[in-house]
């Protein structure tokens, strides 16, 4: 019997399939199958199950798009945002409410649970601007969650009440179960949008609207309403620092580079001390020991001592640069994260694709209407005001209200009042309605014994100015709407200045900045080259890291670059084996080589820049039987000597010669190089190691990435070769020398940079803390290698610095002596050079007011006197050792 209805009540799938495919089946009959008890009931209509898919799922993804994860454009929430600040705004009564009761009450018209809802309202409490939280919010710094909603209490800000809430210009609509009224839209006069920012993932659609500034954004607004450019650009709570040159106003395509903040705390220590927007202390750490485990950085240990604000402490091995390893953790950590915007909103129940620029101007706009509404609100409200007043004092003064007593209906009462009014109907500014007889008749009788024809008098012309001030509002409703955002900047705009810094960032090599995790083996005779185990019992070559290139020759003159691996097969009797950088210049390769079997001998210098990848390429012409007889790879151009051996043979005058590649040019790759010689080489010997032959290598400073750079960008440095050192003077009134390394990074608050002179003198005028004195001091900057030395106490006054040769300085006087006629005084001859240490000489005797700069001085410097040294001859009383110089006088 079960098998029987089992047949009855189910078919194979093949059969199921059939139906589904064959429409008129399906339309005339019910439907049968796997699927029939999901798409028919009793009495129900068929349905198909492909129109089922396209119209239910359409259905779906509308409602996920605008009822659930992407903002309105008029008011810039969610709908479960609305919900809840409309739930508060009827709970607020100035108090506290618990949040479990807020998301209960935000229940009567919000369909889809107390977690979505709990969620969204801790978020909004996070961001600190319309929700006044109390209790533990949780942490958006460490991660940390809110603690649980009976735990925790909230009220709306001050902020939401003055500008998110007007009942009077609000459009209302019912709730999903007709209860209640809820907002279509809240009457938000501010680009609330743009403030809090937005992330939501629909169906088939996604919508990410980075948050801007507070301030930003209000003097954006007023901008735009004096017609004048605006520029918005994101702005984040965690800090760092961001890149915005490709934000593309927000759109789809747009991105923007964010950082965290890394402070050189000293040689071995690093501190983050502001994170990328997104990130948190823990999935920041995360990410720096996954790369310090995959050996791409090289750190000893992690202290998270966050609380309020951001510290992350990086304890550095004692083996790597402070410097690189800055870099290394924006390349190869969430320190440096990139972020797409997808700015998508909606309106007129469509979802729309806008620029921030376009959403903060339809903002403005929106708020310019609704301050008109208000104002159009408030000026009927005025003179509804005024005309019951005005009708009033007639209705009292002039004794209309005791025909009251001489009526026996309220039909009468009507007729007899309005008859009274008619002569003073003139005096009003509309028509009296039966509304308005029925509202004077409820005046109680104890108003009209007591009533102040002064006091009406100063009511209807303090109506009267409001009215005109209301209209005056509306006749230069732009100038108002200025003054409102004017009145918000003032009200609520301390404390939310920019928090992330808007810089360019320079391009980071991975290859460049990844520590040396791995060692590279070759076996010349093989062939075979690599990093992995099995290669670890042949020739060591050097340290390299997982992601370096490799460039490889053989005897034969083909080379090659290629990424390095476990274990590679170039070919058999590799010359040279070595760590490829791209773009090297200063890398010069100097190359003797046969041209075919018994061909002449070529010599060459050339530098390899940037070739394809795993292309074999060849360093001589090209010739079958070519050989490399010498080959030097030169990391800063080195110019070595040679001696070459030649065969002997007959009529052969010189059998060795001396070449020194410092005689030759460095050319491209590809050239053929010079002629050496067509006889037959026997040995090459080095003779002598050469020095660089290249020029000192050419610095600039870009000051908006703080970045040195040999590309010719910023401020030129000049020409460095060997120990020159940069000289680095920062805001803290400290000074430090360095290096000119590429990769370092410098302090925020640098003054100046420039090339170091040990014999330059610097003269500094400052006030001392304790008298209030002006001195003045004259130093030559020490070599001091990243140790900030400090040329002005703590608690002193910097006033200036020049580096003049000979500065002249005018000093005027201020206070009692502010009379006197100003000084001009010779720097150089008024103090001498001493130490950065030194205190100084007091600049003068009175009170100084303030001391400026004049053109310098004009001095001859004095001749160098050269004095010939003059042997002294031996008088004639010297006994003379060498008998045969004696003769010569």
């Amino acid at each position: 019997m079960s098998e029987e209805i089992e047949k009855e009540d189910f078919v194979s799938e093949q059969q199921a399939e059939e139906e589904i495919v064959e429409e008129e089946d399906v339309v005339e009959a019910v439907a049968t199958g796997k699927f029939s008890r999901l798409v028919s009931a009793e009495n129900s209509v068929p349905h198909k199950l492909t129109g089922m898919y396209k119209e239910w799922f359409l259905d779906y993804a509308s409602y996920v798009i605008l009822e659930r994860a992407v903002p309105h454009l008029d008011d810039g929430l969610k709908p479960v945002q609305r919900r809840i600040l409309h739930s508060l705004k009827r709970m607020d009564d100035g108090r506290y409410n618990k949040v479990a009761n807020i998301i209960g009450h935000t229940m009567q018209f919000h369909p889809h649970g107390d977690a979505s809802i709990g969620d969204a309202l801790v978020g909004l409490g996070q961001k600190d601007l319309l929700i006044d939280c109390q209790g533990n919010w949780g942490n958006t710094l460490t991660g940390d969650s809110a603690a649980a909603p009976r735990y925790i209490e909230a009220r709306l800000s001050k902020f939401a009440l003055d500008v998110v809430f007007n009942h009077k210009t609000t459009e209302w609509m019912s709730s999903y179960d007709g209860r209640n009224q809820e907002p279509v839209t809240l009457p938000v006069k501010f680009p609330l949008l743009l403030s809090q920012g937005v992330e939501g993932i629909a169906v088939g659609l996604a919508s990410k609207i980075l948050p801007h500034n507070f301030c930003e954004l209000i003097d954006a607004s007023i901008k735009y309403l004096q017609d004048e450019p605006f520029e918005l650009y994101p702005d984040f709570a965690t800090g760092g620092s961001i890149d915005c040159s490709r934000y593309n106003d927000g759109l789809r395509g747009g991105a923007v580079k964010v950082r965290a903040k890394i402070v050189k705390t000293d040689r071995k220590t690093l501190t983050i001390t502001e994170l990328p927007f997104g990130k948190t202390t823990s999935s920041l750490i995360d990410s720096i020991i996954k790369a310090n485990d995959k050996g791409k950085i090289k750190i000893r240990k992690i202290d998270d001592n966050t609380s309020a604000n951001v510290e992350i402490i990086i304890h550095l091995t004692n083996d790597v640069s402070p410097d690189k390893t800055i870099d290394a953790l924006y390349a190869f950590t969430d320190c440096e994260v990139s972020i797409s915007p997808n700015s998508c909103v909606i309106l007129d129940k469509k979802p729309l694709f806008l620029g921030v620029s376009q959403i903060l101007r339809i903002s403005v706009d929106n708020t310019r209407k609704l301050l008109c509404k208000e104002l159009e609100i408030r000026l009927a409200e005025l003179g509804e005001d005024w005309h019951f007043s005005s009708l009033e004092k007639i209705f009292i003064v002039n004794g209309i209200y005791k025909v009251m007593e001489q009526c026996s209906s309220l039909q009468e009462v009507v007729q007899r009042i309005d008859n009274e009014l008619t002569p003073y109907k003139s005096m009003l500014k509309r028509e009296i309605t039966r509304e308005d007889i029925l509202k004077l008749t409820e005046i109680k009788l104890i108003k009209t014994t007591k009533y102040s024809v002064f006091r009406a008098d100063e009511h209807i012309r303090g109506l009267e100015s409001e009215i005109e001030q209301v209209e005056r509002d509306l006749n230069s409703l732009t100038q108002y709407t200025i003054a409102y955002y004017k009145d918000i900047l003032k009200k609520y705009g301390k404390g939310r200045e920019r928090k992330c810094e808007i810089r360019s960032f320079d391009t980071i090599e991975a290859t460049k900045v990844v520590i040396a995790n791995a060692k590279l083996y070759v076996n010349s005779a093989e062939g075979f080259y690599g990093i992995g185990a099995q290669m670890r019992k042949e020739e060591f070559v050097s340290d390299c890291s997982d992601i370096d290139d490799v460039i490889l020759f053989n005897k034969e003159g083909k080379y090659i670059i290629s990424k390095v691996s476990e274990k590679g097969f170039f070919s058999k009797n590799i010359l040279y084996c070595g760590v490829f950088k791209k773009n090297d210049t200063r890398t010069i390769y100097n190359v003797i080589y046969r041209d075919g079997k018994n061909g002449a001998i070529y010599m060459k210098r050339c530098s390899i820049t940037a070739i394809t990848r795993d292309r074999e390429y060849d360093m001589t012409k090209g010739t079958p039987g070519s050989e490399i007889l010498y080959l030097s790879v030169n990391l800063n151009g080195e110019a070595e000597t040679l001696k070459i051996y030649f065969k002997p043979r007959p009529r052969l005058k010189k059998n060795t010669e001396e070449l020194d590649f410092s005689t030759l040019a460095i050319k491209g790759r590809s050239s053929q190089g010079n002629l050496l010689t067509r006889y037959a080489i026997h040995k090459i010997v080095m003779k002598e190691r050469g020095i660089s032959t290249l020029k000192g290598l050419q610095v600039w400073y870009d000051s908006s990435i703080r970045r040195l750079n040999t590309e010719g960008r910023g401020d030129y440095l000049g020409e460095f070769e060997g120990d020159d050192k940069l000289l680095i003077f920062t805001k803290s009134n400290t000074y430090l020398t360095c290096g000119y390394d590429i990769s370092q990074h410098f302090p925020e608050d640098i003054a100046s940079i420039e090339k170091w002179d040990s014999a330059k003198v610097f003269t500094v005028i400052y006030v001392d803390k304790e008298q209030g004195y002006h001195y003045i001091k004259r130093f030559t900057a020490e070599q001091c290698d990243q140790r900030p030395q400090l040329f002005v106490e703590e608690g002193d006054i910097f006033v200036l610095m020049c580096d003049d040769k000979f500065p002249a300085l005018q000093i005027r006087f201020g206070g009692k002596y502010n009379t006197r006629p100003s000084e001009t005084i010779d720097a150089e001859e008024f103090i001498g050079v001493k130490s950065h240490r030194a205190k100084g000489k007091r600049l003068s005797n009175y009170e100084v007011a303030e001391v400026v700069t004049l053109e310098p001085l004009e001095k001859e410097l004095p001749p160098i006197e050269y004095q010939e040294e003059v042997a002294e001859l031996p008088t004639v009383h010297e006994e003379v050792a060498e008998p045969k110089q004696m003769e010569l006088f």
